[in-house]
C-alpha cells in the first residue's frame, strides 16, 4: 500500500514537472514577436484569425498556430458567434506576469539602493580622511 502511495506521488510530481507553469507557458508565448503583434493589435478589440492574419507575411495556418500557443497561455480566448471566431485578449495572464517582474525588479531596486548607501557612506568615509 505504502509502494503504491509512493508510485502515486511521484507519479503526480513526474506529470507536474512535465507541465509548465502558468507564468512559464506567458513568457513562451511572449517570446515570439509574431505573437506579441497579435496581442498588441488584440488590445484594440476583437478580430478575427483573417483579420489578425492581414498585416502578417506569413499564412493564416501560420497565424492559427500563433493562436493555439496564446490560448494555451490564456493570453486569448477564442469565442463563435455563428461563423465568427472573434479572438480577444485575456489579460488577467499579462497581469500575473507583471506582478512577477515588479517583485523582483523592487528586489533589485533595494539592493541598488543600499549598494549606493554604501558607496555613498565610503565616499563620505574617504574625503574625512583626507581632509585636513
Amino acid at each position: 500500500m505504502v509502494e503504491q502511495t509512493t508510485r502515486a506521488r511521484e507519479d503526480a510530481q513526474h506529470q507536474q514537472d512535465r507541465q509548465p507553469d502558468h507564468l512559464s507557458r506567458t513568457f513562451a508565448a511572449l517570446a515570439d514577436p509574431t505573437r506579441r503583434a497579435i496581442l498588441a493589435r488584440l488590445a484594440d478589440g476583437e478580430l478575427t484569425v483573417n483579420e489578425l492574419a492581414k498585416p502578417f507575411n506569413i499564412s493564416v495556418q501560420a497565424i492559427s498556430k500563433h493562436l493555439k500557443v496564446l490560448e494555451h497561455a490564456g493570453l486569448i480566448t477564442r469565442g463563435r458567434d455563428a461563423q465568427w471566431r472573434p479572438c480577444r485578449l485575456e489579460v488577467a495572464p499579462l497581469d500575473n506576469a507583471t506582478q512577477w517582474i515588479d517583485r523582483y525588479r523592487d528586489l533589485a531596486r533595494d539592493r541598488l539602493d543600499r549598494l549606493d548607501r554604501e558607496i555613498q557612506r565610503i565616499k563620505h568615509l574617504h574625503q574625512e580622511e583626507n581632509t585636513p
